[in-house]
């Protein structure tokens, strides 16, 4: 389109005006660049939540202090959801709208991604990084949006894969909140299971406020069950698995996901979740301490935050902060979101705190691959295999 330059002092005021708000990027200015954050600060999700934005903070504040990235000091804007659909949407107008962020990270849960995507996607708001690891952060139309790690469903893949050929399993089953999280995994268990030529032979839904697992257990056990993929609450998790063994069912390998790869597990007096599997797209640092960089990371954390550990929920905050401080340094002095894709689909590193391998491209928005199947031995989890 050609614009026709009149000599009225009107239709030059309208050009220049014009031109001004083509140039504008929002969340941009010569000396800053907004980044959002919704997700749950004070819900059930809470404690998992507020260490991936402590995380994220302490790599925004590292970068700020060092003069800011071409010379713009982060500002970094988090909203509580409280794991509630109509306080997400709230929070996503306003962090969209109000605030101008230029783009977001850690967003938590697959509903609010989901229901937030149109919102971000009509401003040109990367999503980097959400705290979910839900195969469908990167459906449809991936221009802006960009997942940290693999999927729940690809994670099941490798870890059933794994658990029937090391156990010799012939009867795979599962435990699952019927949500879409729940329904995934499901998927992701019945599919490699049935790939393999293995049985289907039972499956539990559950409530997320559920805590009586005995009558399911039991169909389960009487099921045969060899191997029994888990899609359930960190807390319910530990509940089922202590069940099983109090119930004398010890001959059986309960299999979770990135959503069961946590420190709470791991960490149970009495050995009572030892033994328990986790395919996850990261690893845990805690057996990787003679690593200088893991150790100077973690050393940093607690030095900054009154002597609290890191959980895994940390690395994932540290992950995604790294992921978009790079992004923006390879994006260069003009930054928009043309500029911000190309910087984040140059990036090919890797994470030393996470443990694994990092690379976006045209086309590729899944910035791990890696696949990380780990077991709870004396209280940590410790990695078995990786594909």
């Amino acid at each position: 389109m050609k614009w026709t330059i009149t000599k009225s002092l009107f239709g030059g005021v309208c050009s220049l005006a014009l031109a001004g708000a083509a140039v504008a990027e929002q969340g941009v200015t010569d000396t800053e660049v907004v980044i959002g954050s919704n997700g749950d600060l004070s819900g059930i999700f809470a404690p998992f939540n507020v260490q991936a934005i402590k995380a994220a903070q302490m790599v925004f504040d590292e970068a700020n202090d060092s003069g800011g990235i071409h010379g713009r000091k982060i500002r970094f804007v988090v909203e509580d959801h409280q794991y509630q659909m109509p306080k997400a949407m709230a929070n996503f107008n306003k962090l969209i709208n109000s605030d101008q962020a230029f783009a977001m990270i850690l967003n938590l849960g697959t509903p609010m991604n989901l229901a937030g995507f149109p919102l971000m996607e009509a401003k040109q708001v990367a999503n980097l990084s959400p705290l979910t690891s839900s195969k469908e952060m990167l459906s449809g139309d991936t221009t802006y949006k960009y997942a940290g790690t693999s999927s729940y469903y690809d994670q099941m893949l490798a870890g059933i894969d794994h658990l029937v050929k090391e156990k010799g399993a012939e009867e795979v089953c599962a435990m699952y909140i019927p949500s879409d999280f729940g329904k995934e995994i499901q998927s992701g268990a019945k599919t490699k299971a049935e790939e393999l030529g293995k049985t289907w032979a039972a499956e539990t839904t559950h409530k997320p406020d559920e805590g009586e697992f005995v009558g399911a257990l039991t169909k389960l056990k009487d099921a045969g069950c060899d191997i029994v993929a888990t899609a359930l609450g960190v807390r319910q998790t530990i509940v089922a698995v202590a069940t099983a063994k109090k119930i004398g069912w010890t001959d059986v390998t309960f299999l979770g996901s990135s959503a069961a790869f946590h420190e709470a597990i791991a960490a149970q007096p009495g050995g009572i979740t030892e033994g328990y599997y986790a395919a996850a797209g990261w690893a845990d640092y805690k057996p990787r301490m003679d690593d200088p960089e893991v150790k100077a990371w973690y050393d940093a954390y607690k030095a900054k935050y009154d002597g609290e550990e890191p959980g895994m929920a940390a690395i994932l905050g540290n992950s995604a902060a790294q992921a978009l401080v790079k992004g923006l340094e390879a994006a260069g002095q003009d930054l928009n979101a043309a500029s911000f894709q190309q910087g984040l689909e140059s990036l090919k590193y890797r994470d030393a705190v996470a443990g694994n391998e990092v690379e976006y491209g045209p086309g590729k928005h899944q910035g791990s691959d890696d696949i990380i199947i780990s077991v709870v031995r004396e209280g940590v989890f410790q990695e078995v295999a990786r594909q």
